[in-house]
């Protein structure tokens, strides 16, 4: 996302040093999908609506968050059935996280 015009606004909702981002991240997604719960064990329940209340997060912000994990799966994962099998799932997910009606994202932080 750092270097793909597509995901501007949701780049810019970040700190610029994206280093915790992506190690919370892979925290995250390790225990989502079957693995260890390194998140979960370091930061509790993910309660992942409540962390991101601070966010204004509305259609343009879920379409690039989406447009960025469909790039880094086809990108990491060599096997189809796997980049669809998290597809599939993580949709929903990124879906549930919206807080605003669209148009209504200034993309800024609301905290």
């Amino acid at each position: 996302m750092e270097n793909d015009p597509n995901a501007a606004e949701l780049l810019a909702i970040h700190q610029e040093d994206m280093s915790l981002t992506r190690q919370k991240f892979f925290e995250f997604m390790s225990g989502w999908l079957g693995g260890p719960q390194l998140f979960v064990e370091k930061y509790g329940h993910p309660r992942l609506r409540a962390r991101h209340l601070h966010v204004a997060i509305d259609d343009t912000m879920v379409t690039q968050w989406l447009y960025c994990m469909q790039r880094a799966l086809k990108q990491t994962l060599p096997e189809r059935q796997h980049q669809e099998l998290i597809w599939s799932n993580i949709q929903p997910l990124a879906w549930h996280m919206k807080n605003q009606d669209s148009g209504s994202s200034d993309s800024q932080s609301r905290g």
